[in-house]
């Protein structure tokens, strides 16, 4: 609620009445139409009418009390006639009124229309007499006819209202009065009318809800370290101005704001989206999908495809901040191998580095780490190693290589005059510099200290901390400057309303241009060249975990949440996390299981880890001076229970390794929301506490404390417990039904109508990769279902591209099991087998049941009375199987 703190309480009551004092009349309108014409802090009655809006105090909570009227002297109209370009159209607009918001309005600007795709179109706004900041992220246009397009894009209503319609429904996608249209030198805002309340992205902030609140919320947009994330709303490390809206009639379709200055997003329950951004251009794609899983497929399409993970990275991830020595670090990995609980990836974070000092380690307290690293990889493990972007400039000349190159090839972020190293405070010794990442220069440096680095610890992927970038001081040495830089007449509703706080000042000069528009940047850029570096280290294909993301990070890394809490909200919100980060094209995607602040609890830790177990990227992780919470420490029966689970995700890695290259090849998103599947079903809509692997797995993790039960919504489908093999019953369908999930169990389903491919489990995945294969056939009301398997080496780079892969499609109808083989071009293959073959809602006994052509006998395969058949095979995985059932 934007109000002075002086506002008289007669204003208020005179609001409730339905006016303000002298202007009822003004105060007729919906509030939910009202759009803020006073953003920042500080609105008063005085102050909104010195700007031609209109003054209104409401009760209705966080609408303002500032706002555009319908005769407010804002805006632009029509400067001229429409020009047919190469790919779209263009026109120019004139502002309406010399009255501005925060100074320095530009006219003419430019409105451009492109039809890029046939589902994807793009629109931006710009100022045609100057050049200003646009992101440098190409994104290929090839061009299409407009009557080829499956939407419309037109100035109506007497030319005042840029819009976008579906061709297929008449529905309209984006609806922007040009009145409402602000475009000065540092403030930029737009409004549309969005179809319905059905909205989801944004980010990253931690959400309270997947499905997005429409009353007056707003979120900024600006990579922050923060560590009071229990603020509502706070923004977090990276920039995703990206958001899928799901119509009325149940089509889907995207919009991203391509800018990566500091933003700001309200969502209001006209319902409609306001964009405010204080840099660069308006520079808007849309994407038609019309399924919320096309829609992610046309978005990764233009930003980049997801990164292909090494298998290995599927595994269990874990990591502590302070082990603090060698021997502590060892204590952990043998409680884990002495539990045999699978375990993929040990993580070093910066307590491995000497003094927190990148590209070295404690030669003391950590003495001996090359050699433990190489006997864990002798075992079939790997190790990642953390990096923070910012290196020491305090030690002796000589004596600190990454400084000496660095300082020698000119790679640091500089001061305001581009020629001094900016000067912060971080982790390590004395005072650091920052590297630019957007300087080719820098990609060389940083190369070479990766691969110099390799020879002193080995490593298998690299961690990327700290990156949005993060500084301990508010700006650099000695302080920012007083300009309109550093500070803008508008500051987006960042969490301390600072530009500077905790990073570098707007002013400081990158490669690309001020720091000012590269802030979001910055992680981004320095992501590819870390997966370059480390893939040319390695030899292998590339882990880059990273902190701070901005559209089309996925490309080159993956994104764990930060700095959460050890608390039972937290685990919540973290399936909201990974749902939007799928959304944004960053699948590879996890949350610090158990919580990274605070002492966890067993009970806590143990649900954490049952629904850990199945994020895309699963990770334990901690921080310095909290308690241990490895899942072997708690005892035997955490350590049970915790096994079990992960053996689960484990025996399913095929399936979910499959959805990672349905990913890369196609842009799927590989978990995804119950909406996602059954978008016409309203109920779905509004639900995060349960999730999907692809479209046929679904986790129901128990989210409350105490709770020995799970209300599960099961959308119309065919649903089998996944433990059991029953089929759920007809009952539960578009209902909620209570399902048990005592302490150790985390209630699991797989849809009917879908094949997956398992693999016997093992403590790693370096040996359960040489396991025997299976399938879990779970039939539809037809009594059909489908699948597929993609395999490789696991590691090597571009196989996909090489075509060094084998990849099956199988097909289960009228009784009979088929495979057919798509590409047998992985020689690793060769010796692999199928040894099991369950099959899921069978509707009766078989008399009989043959593999190719040949009968299996009686003792090989065993039914249950749930309708649940089970055969014994063996079969080679490169054989085209023939399975029938009589």
């Amino acid at each position: 609620m934007k109000r002075s703190k002086g506002l008289c309480i007669l204003a208020a009551v005179l609001a409730a009445l339905g006016g303000c004092l002298g202007q009822a009349e003004q105060c007729t309108g919906a509030v939910q139409k009202r759009i803020d014409c006073h953003p920042q802090p500080g609105a008063s009655q005085e102050a909104c009418e010195a700007r031609g809006c209109t003054w209104c105090a409401t009760d209705v909570a966080n609408a303002p009390w500032c706002f555009f009227s319908e005769d407010s002297p804002y805006g632009y109209s029509l400067g001229g006639n429409t020009e047919l370009t190469a790919k779209g159209w263009r026109v120019m607009l004139n502002k309406r009124h010399t009255l501005s918001l925060f100074g320095n309005d530009i006219s003419p600007v430019v409105l451009e229309v492109e039809f890029q795709t046939r589902d994807r179109l793009r629109f931006r706004l710009y100022d045609p007499n100057s050049q200003r900041f646009e992101v440098p992220l190409h994104i290929d246009s090839p061009g299409v006819a407009a009557d080829e397009a499956n939407y419309e894009a037109e100035l109506a209503e007497g030319s005042s209202h840029f819009r976008i319609k579906r061709k297929s429904t008449g529905t309209v996608l984006w609806n922007s009065p040009l009145v409402d249209l602000f475009f000065s030198n540092q403030y930029l805002q737009i409004t549309t009318a969005v179809p319905s309340t059905s909205v989801y992205g944004f980010g990253e902030q931690e959400h309270q809800s997947f499905k997005h609140s429409m009353d007056f919320i707003t979120y900024a947009l600006c990579p922050k370290l923060y560590h009071q994330r229990e603020v509502p709303l706070v923004n977090l490390y990276g920039v995703h101005p990206f958001y899928m809206c799901v119509e009325a009639d149940s089509n889907a379709h995207g919009v991203l704001l391509l800018n990566s200055n500091a933003q700001d997003v309200s969502l209001s329950p006209d319902p409609s989206v306001t964009f405010r951004t204080i840099g660069g251009i308006l520079d808007f794609y849309v994407f038609l999908g019309p399924t919320p899983e096309n829609v992610v497929q046309q978005y990764t399409e233009a930003i980049g495809r997801p990164h292909m993970p090494a298998y290995w990275s599927l595994g269990f991830h874990l990591s502590r901040w302070g082990y603090g020595s060698i021997d502590v670090l060892k204590e952990t990995v043998n409680r884990m191998h002495y539990y045999d609980i699978p375990y993929d990836v040990q993580h070093l974070d910066i307590d491995y580095m000497e003094r927190h000092m990148d590209f070295t380690y404690d030669k003391v307290n950590y003495a001996g780490l090359p050699e433990y690293v190489q006997k864990l990889k002798r075992k079939g493990m790997h190790n990642v190693v953390i990096l923070d972007p910012f290196i020491t400039k305090d030690e002796e000349p000589g004596t600190y290589r990454p400084y000496d190159l660095g300082e020698e090839m000119g790679v640091w972020v500089n001061n305001s005059d581009g020629v001094t190293p900016a000067v912060g405070k971080a982790w390590p010794p004395g005072d650091s510099v920052f590297p630019d990442y957007t300087n080719p220069r820098t990609a060389e440096w940083w190369t070479q200290m990766c691969l110099e680095f390799k020879d002193v610890l080995d490593y298998d992927g690299i961690w990327i901390d700290m990156n949005e970038p993060s500084n301990f001081l508010t700006g650099q040495y000695p302080g920012c400057a007083v300009n309109n830089l550093n500070n803008p007449p508008y500051v987006p509703s960042i969490s301390d309303h600072s530009l500077a706080q905790k990073t570098l000042c707007p002013d400081s000069k990158t490669y690309l241009g001020e720091h000012y528009n590269t802030h979001s940047l910055f992680g981004w850029s320095q992501t590819a060249p870390t997966f370059h570096a480390a893939q040319q280290a390695t030899g292998k294909r590339a882990f880059v975990l990273s902190r701070s993301t901005f559209v089309g990070s996925g490309k080159h890394g993956g994104h764990w949440l930060g700095d959460n809490f050890s608390q039972w909200k937290d685990m919540h919100r973290s399936i909201i996390g990974i749902l939007e980060f799928n959304l944004f094209g960053i699948p590879y995607i996890g949350a610090d299981i158990c919580g990274f602040n605070y002492n966890t609890t067993y009970e806590l830790c143990l649900r954490w880890m049952q629904l850990g177990s199945f994020y895309p990227f699963s990770r334990n992780h901690n921080a310095e001076g909290n308690k241990e919470q490895d899942p072997a420490v708690f005892g035997a029966e955490f350590a049970k229970i915790s096994r079990a689970t992960l053996r689960i995700r484990y025996s399913l890695l095929p399936y979910l390794y499959t959805l990672f290259y349905e990913s890369h090849v196609h842009g799927n998103t590989v978990a995804r929301s119950l909406m996602h599947e059954f978008t016409s079903d309203q109920e779905t809509h509004g639900i995060d506490t349960a999730f999907l692997w692809g479209p046929a797995f679904m986790i129901a993790p128990v989210l409350q404390e105490g709770a020995r039960s799970v209300d599960v919504y099961f959308p119309e489908a065919t649903w089998f417990d996944y433990y059991t093999g029953h089929k759920v019953p007809s009952t539960w369908k578009k209902n909620y039904a209570t399902v048990a999930a005592p302490l150790n169990k985390i209630p699991l389903f797989i849809r009917g109508g879908y094949i997956l491919p398992e693999q016997a489990p093992a403590s790693t995945t370096t040996k359960s990769r040489l396991n025997p294969f299976g399938l879990i056939i779970a039939l539809d009301e037809h009594g059909e279902a489908s699948g597929s398997l993609f395999w490789d080496d696991g590691d090597s780079i571009d196989t996909i591209e090489n075509e060094n892969y084998f990849l099956a499609k199988y097909t289960y109808s009228k009784g009979n099991l088929k495979t057919e083989i798509l590409k047998n071009g992985y020689r690793g293959a060769d010796t692999l087998k199928y040894n099991k073959i369950t099959i899921l809602g069978l509707k009766q006994r078989p008399h009989a049941v043959t593999l190719n052509g040949r009968t299996i006998r009686g003792n090989a395969f065993s039914y249950e009375l749930s309708r649940k058949l089970t055969l014994w095979i063996s079969a080679p995985l490169t054989q085209e199987l023939n399975i029938r059932i009589y």
